[in-house]
């Protein structure tokens, strides 16, 4: 069995997690860790050293994620990060660490299995259907924008699409940001209302026609699988792995 921590382990998210590890066979729950609620250490490096786990899965914060990612690899243990808002800069630092610790590293912008799958079906899309937009749609809590799936998608989609700006040339934003972020030329928008979940629509414009590829994650269960995949699979992994589809048979 692998030993597991929870890192964020009374949030949303964490509370989803611990369960998912304790009723899955090959796992063992050994701990968790978070700075709230009772039950929990609030020191990770006190916690680490006290529990022994081989695996930290890490559903925190933006501002406290890399601080976390360096203290596990720095102590030998291997990290599944689903805390989106890590920057380039951030996963170069979490790459480097990883492979001076010989201790492998796996970042998912998201878990849900269909979520993988619509980003693929979107970068295959994109060869043929350029023109495209997305919009991603999470609860009001959330507190990165775009979401690390969106930007996924949109550096999936430029691997196979020719950077060009949409719309006319001569579009006027009469407030700024209508058109959404952008990345690539692709534009990006984020809404934030109570009730939601997870969702994200991928909008493809073509000659009379248009395509939409969505999923939406109705539960955080949704998310279950995949991350029990990534602690069994990250010990056999190498340096830094980023998204699901790497892990999938």
């Amino acid at each position: 069995m692998i030993r597991v921590l929870v890192n964020g382990a009374n949030g949303r998210m964490g509370r989803t997690v611990c369960e998912a590890v304790k009723n899955d066979p090959d796992l063992e729950f050994v701990g968790g860790v978070d700075v709230f609620g009772d039950g929990v250490e609030r020191d990770l490096k006190t916690a680490i050293e006290k529990f022994q786990p081989q695996v930290m899965i890490d559903f925190t914060r933006p501002d406290v994620v890399l601080e976390n990612v360096l203290t596990a690899l720095n102590l030998k243990v291997a990290v599944v990060v689903g805390t989106t808002g890590l920057n380039d800069e951030s996963k170069e630092k979490i790459r480097l660490a990883a492979e001076s610790n010989q201790t492998p590293a796996f970042i998912a912008p998201n878990f849900a299995i269909g979520a993988v799958l619509m980003m693929l079906f979107a970068r295959q899309a994109a060869k043929y259907l350029p023109d495209v937009e997305i919009i991603e749609l999470h609860h009001d809590k959330k507190l990165d924008a775009p979401s690390g799936t969106a930007i996924q998608t949109a550096a999936m989609i430029s691997e196979v699409r020719e950077k060009h700006t949409q719309g006319h040339p001569d579009e006027v934003e009469k407030i700024p940001c209508a058109r959404g972020a952008q990345i690539d030329g692709i534009r990006i928008h984020s809404v934030r209302l109570p009730g939601y979940v997870a969702h994200q629509e991928v909008i493809f414009g073509g000659l009379g026609q248009t395509l939409s590829i969505r999923h939406d994650s109705m539960d955080r269960n949704s998310f279950m699988p995949g991350v029990v995949l990534a602690a069994k699979k990250v010990l056999d992994l190498k340096g830094l792995t980023v998204g699901l589809e790497k892990i999938l048979d």
